[in-house]
């Protein structure tokens, strides 16, 4: 019987650990994937473009309620304290929505930092396969230097450090 219930624990176990490496394409250390994204005023920002700077990309959707979470301490905390440093970029990318949904969603949560649309996955692909929200930290030398999914309040705090830390 302990035979049969550690091997259950076991099988357990390697299924969790499995299903959270699943979706995962890009991971700490790695170079950030080239991508253009437009904006909903028609510019466009390369990834080219951000060498130099520490870049903060978010992929939410607005049905998915920890991104309303963690989209509403970016308001809060996060956006206030770095929107204002040249040195830092926010991508903030609806994964699956067009310009016109984000622009509906936007007049309804008030956020004041840009929204940028993904409708097709072609950026959030670039990143990983599923799972939102996924919160990417790169440094000024293009490589990620955190890779989350999901949102909780501690992790929150600790990529605010990290942002802070890279900006010295």
């Amino acid at each position: 019987m302990k035979k049969y219930l550690l091997t259950v624990l076991l099988a357990i176990f390697a299924f969790v650990a499995r299903a959270q490496n699943d979706g995962d394409i890009i991971k700490v250390g790695d170079q950030m994937p080239a991508f253009t994204i437009v904006s909903d005023d028609g510019k466009q920002i390369s990834s080219a473009s951000l060498k130099g700077k520490v870049v903060l990309i978010n992929f939410f959707a607005t049905w998915c309620p920890p991104c309303q979470k963690e989209l509403a301490e970016v308001q809060q905390k996060l956006w206030p304290k770095f929107k204002d440093n040249k040195n830092f970029q926010m991508l903030v990318i609806g994964r699956e929505h067009t310009d016109a949904e984000l622009a509906k969603y936007n007049e309804k949560k008030g956020f004041t930092f840009p929204l940028y649309p993904d409708k097709n996955r072609a950026i959030f692909g670039a990143f990983a396969k599923n799972l939102i929200p996924r919160t990417y930290l790169i440094g000024k030398d293009g490589k990620v230097m955190y890779a989350g999914k999901g949102y909780t309040e501690e992790e929150f705090a600790g990529l605010m450090d990290k942002i802070g830390a890279s900006l010295k």
